[in-house]
């Protein structure tokens, strides 16, 4: 009897010391240092520091972006065109613009939704306007959202990004209706008026909650094509 309460004796002070070595040397541990959370001057993805590190960003087109491809090519097919190569290049800057257009919102008034951003690593920011003063802009985001990969200017059709005076792109097909009903983006997208001279040789598609920017290019794309997302 007295050797199992001795035995019973070691187990609680055992136990004691363990809660105290516990407790206390929770105490003294130095507190762990508070995450800081830096504010956000980049989109969600930078795809200019994957360029510039020789590795492709992943880039691929959502069964909406996909339809809005190919109804433009059928379209373009109803008027005797040829079929456009969808671009990787243009799909990233595409893709790249819708969403700095609805996270960043450059295209308030007076700028209009061809403009970008100062949050990019690389691009240039600017606010597009009527007058087209800011044509540069434009032509030059394939070579800087590329680090200089696609050399070719670049041109965009854009529609929606949350501006009220635009609306919203809800499908692919209302995307390309407003655009057809537009002479400005429909000469773009069939050759016509002073883009009658132009030969596309590459195209890319962007949508992102609302916003839909189309790129066009009469050059061709090193890069090669973007895919279907799997």
């Amino acid at each position: 009897m007295k050797k199992l309460l001795k035995v019973y004796g070691q187990l609680f002070f055992l136990v004691v010391i363990i809660l105290l070595v516990s407790l206390f040397g929770t105490a003294m541990r130095p507190p762990e240092p508070p995450v800081v959370s830096s504010p956000a001057h980049t989109l969600p993805f930078s795809p200019e520091a994957d360029f510039e590190d020789s590795d492709k960003t992943q880039v691929c087109l959502s069964p909406m972006e996909m339809e809005l491809y190919e109804l433009i090519m059928d379209y373009r097919r109803s008027k005797g065109l040829p079929r456009i190569p969808l671009s990787y290049s243009l799909t990233l800057v595409a893709q790249t613009h819708a969403r700095d257009v609805v996270t960043y919102r450059p295209d308030q008034e007076p700028c209009n939704s061809h403009s970008w951003s100062s949050k990019g690593d690389t691009w240039k920011g600017c606010c597009y306007t009527r007058d087209h003063k800011q044509a540069q802009c434009m032509w030059d985001k394939p070579k800087e959202i590329t680090a200089g990969k696609f050399t070719g200017y670049g041109f965009e059709i854009s529609y929606g990004g949350g501006n009220p005076s635009y609306g919203d792109v809800r499908s692919a097909s209302a995307a390309l209706d407003a655009w057809k009903k537009s002479s400005g983006h429909n000469t773009v997208i069939v050759n016509e008026g002073i883009w009658k001279d132009n030969q596309w040789k590459s195209i890319g598609i962007g949508i992102y909650k609302g916003s839909a920017c189309v790129w066009f290019s009469d050059s061709a794309d090193p890069q090669g094509a973007a895919e279907r997302c799997k």
